[in-house]
């Protein structure tokens, strides 16, 4: 494999540990999330576990033979009604940043959406002000569909929240043939 090719897969319980790491580095040092307390190992795999046993895409990356991000989608929002829509986050390592990382992560979970059945995909995105976040998600054909202005509060400050909005296969054009997967309740 040529060195800069981004490998994805599917994540397993092996690349827990990985995905806990970066996400608590995320949790503790930045804004993305506005989650305060760094979750453990346990409580990621049993996040990962809840939406791969729910038919969610879970995917990791790899760049020059070591892990470099991660990527899901999962559940919009917990009503029955909003099932053909899903919600995507990409973490990628601080040195992976700029090499293609978060592009493959967010096309294949746009793909593996599409091809369940799923007809939006959301991206809320944490700080406002994280405009590589945003660029990358314009670049995939998401538009800004609105900001919520102070609605997060983290690192003693008031954050905008950035919400984009993505059509997946026909969209709105035709009603789906069923639900996309085993909708959590």
């Amino acid at each position: 494999m040529e060195p800069g090719t981004v490998v994805l897969r599917a994540a397993t319980a092996d690349d827990i540990p990985a995905i806990a790491a970066l996400y608590a580095d995320e949790v503790r040092d930045h804004v993305a999330t506005y989650e305060y307390d760094a979750p453990d190992a346990a409580e990621m795999l049993r996040r990962w576990r809840h939406l791969v046993d729910h038919g969610f895409p879970y995917v990791v990356a790899h760049l020059d033979g070591g892990f470099a991000g991660y990527g899901y989608a999962g559940p919009y929002r917990g009503r029955i009604g909003y099932q053909w829509t899903v919600e995507d986050t990409v973490y990628v390592r601080p040195d992976c940043h700029g090499r293609g990382v978060g592009r493959a992560l967010l096309q294949r979970l746009i793909d593996d959406c599409a091809a369940m059945g799923f007809r939006q995909m959301v991206a809320v995105i944490g700080d406002g002000s994280n405009s590589a976040s945003v660029a990358l998600h314009e670049r995939l054909g998401f538009q800004t569909v609105g900001v919520f202005r102070g609605l997060g509060r983290k690192q003693e400050r008031w954050l905008d929240t950035v919400q984009m909005q993505r059509a997946l296969g026909d969209g709105v054009a035709t009603a789906p043939a069923g639900p996309a997967v085993n909708w959590p309740r």
